[in-house]
Order: structure tokens, then sequence, then C-alpha cells
């Protein structure tokens, strides 16, 4: 095959123009919080009002019970439309989370509250990064913590840096 036939898969489709991706990449923030912004946040806080936001876990009570973000609401997707109004305040954005990448549930959390009028963002990562990164959780026997998984977290720093 000659360079000239050759197709790079990269870039069969061009990239956006740099306006496009800029527009692009703000929605997604405007959508998204990592897992260590959300972990960072909620350390820093303390102050009334800090960090200006609620994590919710969009599970089931077993997975729940397996461990959870330490000061998370509990509220299984199926019961927002019902119970959302009783637990949340419409005027402190929502970050919701379910298990992990391989799992939407948090996205349908987070169109549920959407829907019902809430600011919701989604933490990409789920409980399983909260966990693998390192970050403390709740169980019913009390908190733990994991090991960091070097693949997802730097192991001798505060943060990844980016």
């Amino acid at each position: 095959m000659s360079s000239a036939t050759t197709v790079n898969p990269v870039l069969r489709v061009a990239p956006a123009s740099p306006a496009e991706a800029a527009a692009h990449f703000r929605a997604s923030l405007a959508f998204h919080a990592d897992v260590s912004d959300v972990a960072a946040a909620l350390a820093a806080g303390g102050d009334p009002g800090f960090p200006g936001f609620v994590v919710l876990d969009s599970r089931s009570t077993a997975s729940w019970e397996q461990g959870h973000v330490p000061g998370a609401v509990h509220l299984p997707t199926a019961l927002i439309a019902e119970q959302a109004e009783g637990l949340l305040d419409k005027s402190v954005p929502v970050v919701t989370y379910c298990w992990g990448p391989g799992c939407n549930g948090a996205a349908r959390a987070a169109l549920a509250l959407a829907q019902l009028g809430y600011q919701v963002k989604e933490m990409l990562g789920g409980f399983e990064y909260w966990v693998r990164e390192g970050f403390e959780f709740e169980t019913w026997e009390g908190r733990e913590r994991g090991a960091v998984d070097a693949l997802t977290a730097p192991l001798d720093a505060g943060d990844c840096g980016c």
C-alpha cells in the first residue's frame, strides 16, 4: 500500500476547529466533575457553604452498603422522582455517581435530576475510581481506604497535575 492511499485512522475525520473544540470541552466540563476534584473540594470543606455541592450515590442499597463516598446522599435513580425534593435543595448543585465508567447509572440519575430542575454534574469514574484513587470511603463497618492504583493516580503525589 502506498503512502498516497494509506488513511491515517486518527485523522480519517478531521479535527474540529479550535473554536468548536473549545466549545465542546467547555460544555463537557459543565456536565462532568472528576473524582480527584470532588475529593479535593470535599477535603477543603468546613466553611459554611463549602464545597457548594452535594454528592449523590444513585446505586442500590446493597451497593451503598458495600461502600460509598463519605457524606454522600443515597438516592437510587428509581426513587429520584418521588424523593429528590425531600432530600435535595434545588439551589445546591448535585454531583451524581454510580459504580464506574462501565455504568451509565450516574448519567441516568443526572438526567432525572435535571428534568426536575436541579443543577447537576456527573462524577466521572464513579465509585470505582474513587476507591482506585485511594480516597476514603464508608461502609456499615466504618471508614476504609484502598491502596492507590498506579494506573489511575500517582502513588507519591497529592494530585496528577492535570
